[in-house]
């Protein structure tokens, strides 16, 4: 067997995951049941959020060992199901080690939903979180406009390079001076702070917070404070954002 080859790929299938959100404990089991399929006992991994290291140690050799940085995270539960099922196909020999890394390629390359799709998303979950915050149909209304004004400006941020703390600060600095706005000169008599409320749930990092918990339970302290620390500092960068725009409207007469 090609040990610097399986190697390679369980260190993808591990990288794909952690990009995805996927729980520290989840990521290792993953690739230490690939590297099982080697046949050797001595297997080593260890994972944080930021990084994969994984070692083989071969009798007669010296050790293989890899490292992956991962410097990106988003939230794609479906493609972390996917991996999972290529690690279960191929720990039972239904895939050999060429299909499982060109299933593994096709897996990280595909878009699940394009740009339009994610825009319609974004008006519609805001749009619907406006009524469960006591909103009517101007709030319902107004939190779409300004939801999808949000994926605008995220998406330009994102092609600055801008760092997390910059682009959730700058989305939500624009979604609070929007909702202002709109109040100020369109609808008065809107409840601005159900629309502000329910266009800022796209930001709310709920589900790094909740990864973090069960990373924390799981005995990865060290990965579970680092998502802890994550989801305090995208609280704290909408928080700024949202400030910042009410006190400069503020300062200007812009709210009532």
């Amino acid at each position: 067997m090609n040990y610097g080859a399986l190697l390679e790929m369980a260190a993808r299938a591990g990288e794909i995951m952690l990009v995805s959100g996927a729980e520290v404990y989840r990521v290792e089991d993953t690739i230490r049941r690939i590297l099982k399929q080697s046949g050797l006992e001595g297997i080593d991994v260890f994972v944080l959020t930021t990084g994969i290291v994984a070692t083989l140690t071969v009798p007669g050799a010296q050790p293989l060992t890899l490292v992956r940085r991962v410097s990106r995270r988003e939230t794609n539960l479906n493609r972390i199901y996917r991996v999972n099922d290529v690690s279960r196909h191929f720990c039972s020999g239904a895939l050999t080690l060429e299909e499982a890394r060109a299933q593994l390629e096709e897996i990280a390359a595909a878009v699940r939903y394009h740009f339009w799709k994610k825009c319609a998303g974004y008006a519609l979950t805001t749009g619907f979180f406006a009524i469960l915050f006591g909103g009517g149909p101007a709030e319902c209304a107004a939190s779409a406009a300004v939801g999808t004004l949000l994926f605008f400006v995220l998406r330009g941020l994102a092609r600055l390079r801008l760092n997390d703390f910059c682009q959730n600060a700058g989305g939500s600095f624009v979604l609070a001076a929007a909702s202002c706005g709109i109040r100020q000169w369109l609808l008065p008599q809107m409840n601005l702070d159900a629309v502000i409320i329910s266009s800022l749930m796209p930001l709310v990092p709920g589900v790094t917070f909740t990864a973090a918990i069960r990373d924390t339970l799981n005995g990865d302290y060290s990965s579970g404070v680092a998502r802890c620390a994550e989801a305090v500092v995208v609280a704290l960068a909408v928080a700024s954002g949202v400030g910042a725009a009410m006190l400069a409207l503020g300062m200007t007469g812009g709210l009532a």
